[in-house]
């Protein structure tokens, strides 16, 4: 029986310990089959680290006004005898717009008329016969009939041209807001007149900016309605109050619109340029990973393997941004023109990754525009 039983305990420990040792192996031929195997290359696109000239920029928001703009309005109350435009009409200054019935003051003139050529007859005759049959205090008395007579004359003519409502400048007629026999006040708007030919571009800046601001300086902005487009103005006005509650400063630009392309009211995304501008590393927005942790890019790496073969990896640098102008950003420490920045498929990468390039940019506009037109089967 201890003979069985030793020879059973020896053929357990033999198959327990070829058991352990073909774990050992096991597991060391594994970890050898893993760490033989590396992952393909993954595919991205790169852009070359370019020194550019950085223009020293200001942004703000702001809108369109125009430089005349007017809303008609009677001075005196009546009612509406004649209309004599149509909304959207380009009217010159001076042209008549719209009349308040004026007649019972065009009878007070023609009285007034009358009185008046009466007392001047009388005036003139009394000037002739003075010291043989009339006196001073005649003459004095028609001549005062004569003033009396003038002043209501000049009166009556005042309110009838205060009833007829003229274009006070060249320009164009917005919505009629009136219509013919309606009584108004004064005040009330009939439609407005609109001077295109010139525009304000009007927008705030931070206080702290009040030193690089300048009457004079080139002003870019955009339009949402003109998308792709940028229209330049020139500073003519900055206020000098700050603004107590949003200690913003207040600034104004004009320019041209001679084709009346730009309409008051539209939203306006405004960049001053400032002198002083200098040189930087530039690369593409899609380049940058923006974090809280801080920003940072991945820089392409040439180097030969054993086979004598070239091997791409990246390395991760984070770097200070600067300005941000056209889709691309101003590198003001991190990293040197020359140098080759990542700039679509990010998400894969690691520092020290293997890197192979794509023959197409995925965010290029190019490949984009080529993903979006359709092609004929």
């Amino acid at each position: 029986m201890k003979k069985r039983f030793v020879i059973v305990a020896i053929l357990m420990a033999l198959l327990f310990g070829g058991l352990y040792q073909f774990s050992v192996f096991k597991k060391k031929m594994m970890g050898e089959y893993f760490a033989s195997m590396t992952p393909p290359p993954s595919p991205v696109s790169i852009a070359d680290v370019k020194a550019e000239v950085i223009p020293n920029l200001l942004t703000a928001v702001g809108s369109l006004e125009a430089v005349r703009q007017v809303t008609l309005s009677p001075e005196v109350s009546g009612r509406i005898s004649a209309i004599n435009f149509e909304a959207g009409a380009v009217v010159k200054k001076g042209d008549l717009l719209a009349s308040l019935n004026s007649d019972p003051e065009k009878g007070d003139l023609a009285r007034f008329q009358a009185q008046a050529n009466l007392a001047r007859i009388n005036t003139n005759r009394t000037q002739k016969l003075l010291g043989v049959a009339t006196t001073k205090t005649q003459l004095d008395q028609f001549k005062s009939q004569l003033q009396d007579a003038e002043g209501g004359l000049a009166r009556t003519q005042a309110v009838i041209a205060q009833k007829e409502i003229h274009a006070p400048f060249d320009g164009s007629i917005g919505l009629r807001q009136v219509n013919l026999g309606q009584f108004v006040n004064p005040g009330q708007a009939i439609a407005t007149l609109t001077d295109l030919s010139e525009l304000y571009v009007n927008f705030t800046l931070p206080e702290q900016t009040m030193g690089l601001l300048a009457v004079g300086q080139t002003v870019r902005f955009t339009l949402d309605s003109q998308p792709g487009k940028t229209f330049e103005a020139k500073i003519n006005a900055i206020e000098p109050q700050i603004g107590t509650e949003t200690r913003n400063i207040k600034v104004q630009a004009i320019l041209p619109n001679p084709d009346n392309a730009l309409s008051p009211g539209m939203y306006a995304k405004v960049t001053v340029v400032l002198p002083n501008e200098q040189t930087y590393p530039v690369v593409p927005e899609t380049a940058i990973d923006f974090t809280i942790y801080g920003d940072s890019v991945y820089v392409l790496k040439s180097a030969k393997d054993d086979k004598g073969q070239e091997k791409l990896t990246v390395d991760r640098v984070f770097i200070k941004t600067g300005t941000r102008f056209d889709n691309k950003v101003a590198v003001m420490t991190g990293l040197k023109a020359g140098e080759k920045v990542v700039t679509s498929g990010q998400l894969k990468l690691s520092p020290g990754a293997q890197v192979s390039l794509a023959k197409e940019d995925a965010l290029a506009d190019d490949y984009q525009k080529k993903l979006a037109k359709p092609t004929n089967e």
